[in-house]
């Protein structure tokens, strides 16, 4: 299939087998496409979907409203010419009401465009037709920008973890954390259900040169179970005898 909306050679590609890569994970990044073309909106949303990240749309500006309010996103794809409420006035009012990265996508593509639209509050200005890989990449920067500002949020079941603040929740509950103690969690929450080595965890939280205790890791995984999983609280982090740790749901 050829998106309209994008050039030849750079449509998403469909995962092996001829289906597509639905994710059900609610802890996806997620994205709002906004766009009065139908074409180009299936094709975005299957190839965003594939990519890994959660998909919403809208057809027109007063939708797009409605979605962003119903489901804060994490970024928004924006087309300018739309009926009712075109773009510009979309960007502006959520520009008001938040600091959500909005990427304008749209076939207007003057000079005086594309100052319209970044004045609006638009973080960046991609013209159709465009190169699907261009589109992902602009993605990426404005996510990373944004996390740069705002600090990375990690989740976990009821776990939660702010990389800026370094605040970390269970529950309604905020838990303290030693420097060591935050880095480690950190890195669990980086690679859940994946079991982390001890050569791993040691480089990665203490460094090569490190010369502690050889138990330090053991030390302070009891450290952070006697934090995370009292009153009851169902295991965390468990231990995969002979190889290492795995932030994992309790089996």
């Amino acid at each position: 299939m050829s998106c309209p909306g994008s050039r030849d050679g750079n449509e998403p590609p469909p995962k092996p087998g001829g289906t597509e890569r639905l994710p059900e994970d609610e802890d996806n990044m997620h994205i709002l496409v906004v766009d009065d073309d139908p074409e180009i909106v299936s094709f975005l949303k299957r190839g965003l979907i594939y990519e890994g990240y959660s998909v919403d749309t809208a057809n027109d500006g007063v939708e797009a409203l409605a979605r962003a309010l119903e489901r804060e996103p994490d970024l928004i794809i924006l087309d300018i010419m739309m009926p009712g409420i075109d773009g510009i006035e979309v960007s502006q009012r959520l520009r008001q009401a938040g600091d959500v990265p909005i990427l304008m996508l749209t076939a207007k593509g003057t000079v005086a465009d594309r100052v319209a639209g970044l004045d609006s509050g638009a973080d960046d200005y991609l013209v159709k037709p465009f190169a699907f890989d261009e589109l992902l990449a602009r993605i990426r920067a404005l996510l990373r920008r944004h996390q740069s500002e705002e600090g990375e949020f990690l989740k976990f079941g009821d776990l939660s973890l702010n990389t800026a603040t370094r605040e970390v929740r269970r529950g309604n509950k905020i838990i303290e954390f030693t420097a060591h103690e935050f880095s480690l969690l950190e890195l669990f929450m980086r690679h859940p259900r994946q079991v982390l080595k001890r050569d791993l965890i040691y480089e990665k939280v203490w460094g090569y040169d490190f010369e502690g205790e050889s138990n330090i890791i053991e030390v302070y995984v009891r450290y952070l179970r006697s934090k995370l999983e009292t009153a009851g609280q169902p295991r965390l982090i468990h231990t995969v005898r002979g190889v290492g740790y795995a932030l994992r749901e309790n089996r």
